[in-house]
């Protein structure tokens, strides 16, 4: 199902626009399509993009990104709802920090500091997360929930929604590596950072998302605990939120 032809979207301006349904998850049922989206920032969408996104019978859009992120890429979608819930990048002020310290960072550096902000993003940011998960649960209608890049902060948010409903974890990992397949390419090579830097902070790893989900496990028993418990839905709203986002095919 990962491959399926109504997974991605073509938009010009968020190439990376894509459907979560179609997996399978608990108890034999399935995803639902066209009610749960994951996309980079929606800045960029053309005339003929709105027109597709407006077919889709979206009702809110969640942005995961920063206060600065928001007024440089302004999301303006007719008869969309925007909601706020600010994660504030890190990465990129660590690296400045970093140089102007006299240590550039090389690739290894980047990775470990990446890694930190996926631990970061699941126990720091949880309160984000869990505004995300609250609004799942009563949403009538389809939406879409992005970052900047579609990679890190929406890969999170996308990983915990599909192991929620019962996505096995190595499913859940090819569709967050999907991501590295579907990216634009990244912005022209800039002489503050070294190309080996540039390329792990515009990548996706498997050992990134590992990272927050063996958080997620080692420090609260899993993701329906976390979910549940952290996230603050309590057993009834995950089994809520599988009525309605799974369906029997």
């Amino acid at each position: 199902m990962l491959n399926h032809p109504d997974r991605v979207l073509s938009l010009q301006g968020a190439p990376n626009f894509r459907d979560l349904g179609g997996y399978a998850g608990v108890d034999g049922r399935q995803v639902r399509w066209r009610r749960l989206y994951r996309s980079g920032h929606l800045g960029g969408l053309t005339d003929a993009d709105l027109r597709r996104v407006g077919d889709l019978g979206l009702t809110h859009a969640f942005d995961f990104r920063g206060v600065e992120e928001r007024a440089t890429a302004p999301c303006v979608v007719p008869g969309l709802a925007q909601r706020p819930l600010s994660i504030e990048p890190s990465v990129v002020q660590e690296m400045r920090a970093m140089i102007d310290a006299g240590s550039a960072p090389d690739g290894e550096r980047v990775a470990a500091l990446m890694t930190d902000l996926y631990r970061d993003i699941v126990n720091d940011h949880a309160h984000r997360l869990a505004e995300l998960f609250d609004h799942l649960v009563q949403a009538d209608g389809a939406l879409v929930f992005h970052c900047t890049a579609v990679k890190d902060r929406t890969g999170i948010a996308a990983a915990l929604i599909l192991l929620t409903l019962g996505v096995p974890r190595p499913v859940v990992m090819q569709d967050y590596l999907l991501t590295q397949a579907l990216m634009p390419h990244p912005p022209a090579p800039s002489a503050e950072f070294t190309a080996e830097a540039q390329a792990v902070l515009w990548g996706v790893r498997a050992g990134f998302l590992d990272a927050a989900l063996d958080i997620v496990d080692t420090a609260h028993g899993g993701v329906e605990a976390y979910v549940a418990g952290r996230l603050g839905l309590g057993t009834a709203g995950v089994a809520a939120l599988r009525d309605r986002y799974l369906v029997h095919a």
